[in-house]
């Protein structure tokens, strides 16, 4: 069995079942470099795997030293690090391989998702001088691993179609009473309801939100708000707009999914869009630009199929008010099946796998 060690900043509860699983097809040990006190402070749903601490010092800017013999004392086979040019330690590593004789794998985007628009056309520098001196790389999606595998065509690749714990329940799960009695039940009056789950930051364009809830008819459009954060605005004066702050309950959050029919995020939609689509909504964004950022799932959204992508507000008003019953229930159909069929968790686990043999062979 191929052996392991991951560097983490800590490990999220959205990657428990990944690495559980993965602790299946190899051994593997994790450390991670990020305080625990500190993420749970800040409401940080830590995953219940096993890890230890590794010695670090977190400078400004991101930059980060930590002790490398944590990791190369040890029997593994590889390493896998951070795809982060911040990483000091990680550059020593990577250039003294011919010492520590341990292979190493690259984790990460591959892109800056605030400089995106110019990465995509430019790959940074920094990354690429990484990406040449490592074994191989995980990527989280297939347009950047495409992207940087015409630079590396022989280089070990993979784009993992991140995923997160927990999905294939949500896929499969039917609430046990009907969307009229859920409705009923939290006192939501609306024909149409859109659900936004996420923690409220600035990149959110949360104004888009609002504007889009000031221009729809408050008597057929409802909003359901899960999430808290400092972005957040007073939705009091809503009568449409019902705001359940942030929601631990996984039955009720499943149920204000179920009774939703569309799941609406302006923008940084991320790895939530895949609970929602799981779920059965289609998804509804605004394009990438320099004002509004998105993460690399934005990926998953096919503009018509299972979701909508909006060029302005007007845009986006204007289609909203010609969808049909029809429009949204295909859309919504197809998010679910995109899940079933490319996100799982045992798909996004072969997939690291695959690069771990190629690299584990050779010499």
């Amino acid at each position: 069995m191929r052996s392991i060690v991951h560097l983490q900043p800590i490990i999220p509860h959205y990657r428990e079942e990944f690495f559980y699983l993965l602790s299946k097809k190899v051994h593997q040990d994790i450390y991670i470099y990020e305080n625990i006190k500190d993420a749970k402070e800040s409401s940080f749903n830590i995953s219940k795997t096993r890890f230890a601490q590794i010695q670090s010092k977190m400078f400004r800017g991101g930059i980060l030293v930590y002790n490398p013999f944590t990791l190369i004392k040890g029997y593994y086979d590889s390493l896998v690090l951070m795809l982060n040019f911040t990483h000091i330690t990680t550059w020593l590593l990577l250039l003294t391989k011919f010492l520590h004789r341990k292979k190493i794998i690259l984790w990460g985007q591959g892109i800056s998702v605030r400089r995106y628009l110019k990465e995509e056309k430019r790959p940074d520098w920094k990354l690429n001088l990484m990406i040449a001196l490592a074994d191989g790389v995980w990527f989280y999606m297939d347009k950047e691993k495409e992207q940087w595998q015409k630079f590396f065509p022989k280089k070990p690749m993979v784009a993992l179609h991140n995923t997160l714990t927990g999905v294939d329940d949500m896929v499969k799960y039917i609430p046990k009473i009907s969307v009229e009695e859920l409705k009923e039940k939290y006192g939501i009056k609306q024909k149409v309801v859109f659900i936004f789950c996420a923690r409220f930051t600035a990149n959110r364009r949360v104004d888009l939100l609002l504007e889009t809830i000031n221009h729809l008819d408050s008597n057929k459009y409802g909003f359901v708000i899960i999430g808290a954060g400092d972005s957040k605005p007073d939705f009091s004066n809503f009568d449409n707009v019902y705001d359940f702050g942030a929601v631990y309950d996984t039955a009720v959050k499943q149920e204000l999914f179920a009774l939703a029919d569309i799941y609406f995020q302006p923008g940084w939609v991320g790895l939530s869009i895949v609970e929602a689509m799981a779920y059965g909504k289609p998804i509804f964004t605004f394009e990438r630009s320099s004002e509004t950022l998105q993460c690399v799932e934005y990926s998953y959204i096919h503009n018509g199929e299972n979701g909508l992508i909006f060029k302005n507000i007007d845009d986006c008003i204007d289609k909203i008010k010609l969808l049909s019953d029809n429009d949204i229930k295909r859309m919504g159909d197809n998010a679910r099946n995109y899940v079933a069929k490319h996100l799982t968790i045992e798909q996004m686990v072969d997939n690291a796998v695959r690069v771990i043999d190629k690299v584990c062979e050779t010499k």
